[in-house]
């Protein structure tokens, strides 16, 4: 569950991080020596008895695969399955313990960064919400996402003071039973197969909205990764982040400096090189490339493509040489996650395990 993006970045109520806008739609087809199995049926009997609404699931995540065109297999039943247990011991709008002390300290923080007095904030939420209780009241009570989002949506759009803390964006990004991001989900509703009656923010809360999109997220884009493992660490770092570490890897091996191995090629929103694109000029010459070229092809780093450029091979080669061996295509990225909601100290490795973990108790039902 994250009250913000599920990476290692500050907490922001500006913007929502959004990877694999050009990345190849589809995903993989079924594997040499899979048996397609009944999508329903399966999640029938993979989730524990105390599921009340099993069968809603079952037909969600058949519809979902069906539209998708996600190989029905076990494995990637199971891969859903898994993450939605981690993330919401399969619940569509989990409850979070001490939401409303989060929520009260994430506004109160926002307020003193834009040096408006604390308590004209408080004395604002004291007015009347849409459905008749007061902000305030309504905030003191909350113990979901879902509900969350719903008083922040009242408050951007009813109230002078919410316009100026928040402007149009909801700092609520992520939801449902998959703790999918909202802002990834708006850029891929093509292939929804349901009504959307409200929005699409309101639709992730819904079991089938945060199952059909939460899919998306894990498995409908094309990977070469040897085993799950990789598309969890994807999930929670970004699409191809776990080729992306491996990749700066092979750049840290090739030119000598050492990487934060996060997956993060080139520092988006910014004309300046980041750190990887930095150490990755220092191979120029052995590369034969300009820095042009550098970057451009650093840019496909969101797609499956990125593989097949000069770029990407001549690292490798390079790294491999001066290291003697061959070298990881995939790593598990070296991320801290940060939230609010999070107390301990956890990384993108130690959710991805995790998530392996429950997914291969899963297979062995």
């Amino acid at each position: 569950m994250t009250f913000a993006v599920p990476r290692a970045l500050p907490l922001s109520l500006l913007a929502a991080l959004v990877l694999a806008g050009c990345a190849e739609k589809g995903a993989a087809p079924l594997k040499e020596g899979e048996k397609p199995v009944d999508v329903a049926s399966v999640v029938r009997q993979k989730m524990p008895a105390s599921v009340k609404d099993r069968s809603a699931w079952a037909e969600a995540l058949a519809k979902t695969f069906e539209s998708q065109k996600i190989a029905p297999t076990e494995e990637n039943i199971c891969s859903v399955l898994a993450v939605a247990q981690q993330e919401s011991m399969y619940q569509s709008d989990p409850v979070v313990p001490g939401l409303n002390k989060i929520a009260w300290k994430e506004i109160d923080r926002r307020a003193e960064s834009m040096h408006i007095p604390v308590f004209l904030v408080h004395t604002a939420l004291k007015i009347t919400s849409p459905n008749g209780k007061s902000y305030s009241d309504r905030l003191d009570a909350v113990k979901t996402e879902k509900q969350l989002s719903a008083i922040f949506d009242d408050f951007i759009n009813m109230v002078p003071m919410g316009q100026t803390l928040f402007g149009s964006l909801n700092p609520v990004h992520t939801g449902g039973p998959m703790q999918v991001s909202i802002a990834f989900a708006e850029k891929h509703t093509d292939g929804y197969p349901w009504k959307i009656e409200g929005t699409v923010r309101q639709e992730v809360f819904s079991l089938r909205g945060g199952l059909w999109f939460g899919t998306y997220h894990l498995l409908n884009y094309p990977a070469n990764y040897s085993e799950p493992l990789y598309r969890f660490a994807d999930f929670n770092a970004g699409w191809y982040a776990s080729r992306n570490a491996a990749f700066q890897n092979a750049v840290s091996r090739a030119s000598g400096v050492k990487l934060a191995l996060d997956g993060d090629l080139i520092a988006y929103g910014s004309r300046e090189a980041g750190t990887t694109e930095r150490a990755v000029r220092k191979l120029a010459t052995k590369l034969d490339m300009s820095n042009s070229d550098i970057r451009r092809q650093l840019e496909k780093g969101d797609s499956l493509a990125f593989e097949k450029t000069d770029l990407y091979k001549q690292v490798f080669r390079l790294a491999e040489q001066k290291s003697g061996k061959t070298l990881p295509k995939a790593i598990l990225p070296g991320i801290q996650l940060e939230s609010p909601k999070i107390t301990r100290n956890l990384t993108t490795a130690w959710f991805a395990k995790r998530v392996d973990d429950r997914r291969a108790r899963c297979m062995g039902l």
